[in-house]
């Protein structure tokens, strides 16, 4: 069977959000029209045969339509995908969609619907990107902040550019203009003011306590964070505590070592102190090893038990900890 690839079918991989959330909304302002109707959908909610009859019965009365399927990991039955190639390859397409996901990769018979060039995969910057990425937004807002400020932005907030683009524009809406921001002012306003996070979720973990660290868990499920997205900030932080245990073995754990390895502030050196009193490297290692493991069930039919599945993740987490 040859597939026609359809130019108003995009596929937007990867943990990097911001990034992606701007060719989305580039996308979005391409195909805008002087009535724009825009739907998202969630996969694994909202069934495969559902979403294919909003497509292909949309309102008559718009210019543009626009879909947005997000959690797009999730969609792998043959017939779902069948449903999705009728969509695409409707003769009246009409519309545009977009697969979002925060992995690396969907079904290969989801992806082979869309053209090469039109399937992205955003990658999370590297650390000497996000240092120069936060100084030039302060930069542009006619903002000063101090290198210290910058590493503390940094270890509190998660590595994607959305976030630091909202949390740094809360900082700049919070403090006075015309003077450096110093790291004191960013973990004022920021540790104390900041939403849930997988990182807020590790400092919970980190203490020890299972209840807050659940509780915290299903906060961001319920913000509708991606499961993979979480995954991936608690590994990020999990192999930082590799590092810092790494450092106190050889007895190397001073104030230049610890900001080298990106723990500055001092409420992220409390935070992996803590952890280092319930974790040993092997230990961590172990927890790397189950966030992979939870990550393949993810994406696994049994994707549908995601709460449950999460739930024992945590607690795993916590028993590697114990043991």
């Amino acid at each position: 069977m040859v597939i026609s690839k359809a130019p108003g079918a995009y596929i937007f991989l990867g943990n990097e959000i911001g990034k992606k959330q701007d060719e989305v909304d580039r996308i979005r302002k391409k195909i805008a029209g002087t009535a724009l109707e825009e739907t998202v959908f969630y996969a694994g909610e909202t069934p495969a045969v559902d979403i294919a009859d909003t497509i292909l019965n949309r309102s008559l009365f718009a210019d543009s339509h626009l879909f947005i399927i997000k959690r797009a990991e999730q969609i792998e039955k043959k017939e779902d995908i069948a449903l999705f190639e009728t969509c695409i390859n409707s003769e009246n397409s009409g519309f545009t969609i977009i697969f979002l996901s925060d992995g690396n990769k969907l079904a290969a018979g989801l992806e082979d619907l869309v053209s090469k060039e039109n399937r992205i995969i955003f990658y999370e910057m590297f650390e000497n990107e996000k240092d120069r990425w936060v100084r030039a937004l302060f930069k542009r807002e006619g903002r000063n902040i101090e290198q210290d400020g910058i590493d503390a932005i940094l270890e509190l907030v998660e590595n994607n550019t959305e976030a630091l683009r909202r949390e740094c524009s809360r900082l700049m809406l919070f403090l006075q203009p015309g003077r450096p921001i110093r790291a004191q002012d960013v973990e004022q306003w920021l540790s104390h003011s900041r939403e849930e996070s997988a990182f807020t979720l590790f400092s919970r973990i980190a203490a020890g306590d299972l209840s807050k660290s659940l509780e915290s868990l299903h906060s961001l499920l319920a913000a509708k964070e991606s499961a993979q997205s979480i995954l991936s900030g608690l590994a990020w932080c999990f192999r930082k505590l590799e590092s810092y245990l790494a450092l106190l073995e050889k007895g190397e754990a001073g104030s230049f070592e610890l900001k080298k390895i990106g723990l500055s502030s001092p409420k992220a050196r409390d935070d992996y102190a803590a952890a280092a009193r319930r974790y040993s490297i092997a230990a961590a290692e172990a927890c790397l090893a189950l966030t992979a493991e939870c990550d393949i069930l993810l994406r696994s039919p049994a994707a549908a038990l995601e709460d449950i599945l999460m739930d024992r993740y945590i607690l795993a987490l916590f028993n590697a900890g114990a043991a």
